[in-house]
């Protein structure tokens, strides 16, 4: 597996977002930034690392053309507390713990710090950010906390909320932030990135580009969770159907065990839910019947992550249901 990719506020550079950057940055100079500002767009696509870029613009940092509209330098003091997570005026939430460890939600009592935050005036820079990623996690009462904040704009405060889904947010929520679309890049720029930024055979980088439907940050995630060799045993598994791979199957599942076992666990359930409506959309093509089965089938790889998830199911039992469902969708 590769290195996991950098967190976002430890990047500085970010291509293919230019458009936004200057609309942010014309806003800032001309004196009419927003208090809020919704960050849309795939899981990946670089929301979070332009939250950062401009958390730097905002807490001083000055312009650093070498990395773009938003660039800082990565050895200016601003840049330097953000990364050790010590700057003053910079208040994030997220899922992770201070335990280092995932949460289901970011919680309310989160949520509350940012009122006690903004009520204070900047320490030691222009204005206050925060940073919420991502709002999709923010649990209903966390969500009504950030929202009275939304209601009560900080005197020179500005919220940067990211979301991959922001149809599931509070209408409320997205009526007072000015939004910013991120679009996915073509599969041609996110194939340099991955070769530039991971250890990735040509093919593989194109594999990688194509899983990640466009998001740069999502490719080098799947490059580090080892992907391609996961997408290889979803293809053997769907390949050998109805037959199955004991040894194969009993192999991946024992690799769900543990802290990890988890992200191999979803991951494994995204490729063989893509690699199966891939297969169902090419049967429909040509005409061939079956495909009730073939959904429930994708169903099943939709909704048991979830279920693991929520109400604590064992993994390699959901494994080996889905694998049932699978078989029977062969057999039809």
């Amino acid at each position: 597996m590769a290195e996991a990719p950098a967190h976002p506020r430890e990047v500085f550079s970010l291509h293919g977002h230019e458009a936004a950057e200057s609309a942010f940055e014309e806003a800032r100079v001309r004196g009419r930034l927003h208090h809020a500002w919704l960050l849309t767009g795939p899981e990946g696509v670089g929301k979070a690392t332009f939250a950062y870029r401009a958390a730097r613009r905002l807490l001083g940092a000055p312009p650093y053309p070498a990395f773009g509209a938003l660039g800082a330098s990565p050895e200016h003091p601003v840049s330097r507390q953000i990364i050790a997570r010590s700057h003053p005026d910079l208040l994030v939430l997220e899922r992770l713990g201070e335990d280092g460890k995932l949460r289901k939600a970011i919680p309310v009592d989160e949520a509350r710090k940012l009122s006690d935050f903004f009520a204070k005036s900047p320490a030691a820079a222009p204005h206050r950010v925060a940073i919420i990623d991502a709002a999709d996690d923010l649990n209903v009462n966390a969500a009504n906390a950030v929202l009275k904040t939304l209601e009560e704009p900080p005197a020179r405060g500005v919220i940067l909320l990211i979301s991959h889904s922001p149809g599931g947010l509070l209408a409320t929520i997205r009526s007072r932030c000015r939004r910013l679309a991120f679009q996915p890049l073509d599969e041609a720029a996110v194939t340099a990135f991955v070769q530039q930024h991971a250890d990735a055979n040509p093919e593989d980088a194109i594999r990688l580009a194509r899983m990640s439907k466009g998001a740069p940050g999502k490719a080098l995630s799947l490059a580090a969770a080892g992907a391609v060799g996961v997408d290889d045993a979803a293809k053997e598994i769907l390949t050998g159907l109805p037959d199955l791979d004991e040894g194969l199957a009993l192999s991946l599942a024992d690799r769900f065990r543990g802290g990890e076992g988890a992200a191999q666990f979803n991951l494994l359930f995204e490729r063989l839910a893509e690699r199966v409506h891939a297969h169902a959309m090419r049967l429909a093509a040509e005409g061939h019947g079956g495909l009730d089965r073939w959904a429930a089938a994708w169903e099943t790889l939709q909704r048991l992550p979830r279920e693991v998830e929520g109400v604590n199911l064992d993994r390699g039992d959901a494994f080996f249901t889905a694998l049932s469902d699978l078989r029977a969708a062969a057999r039809a």
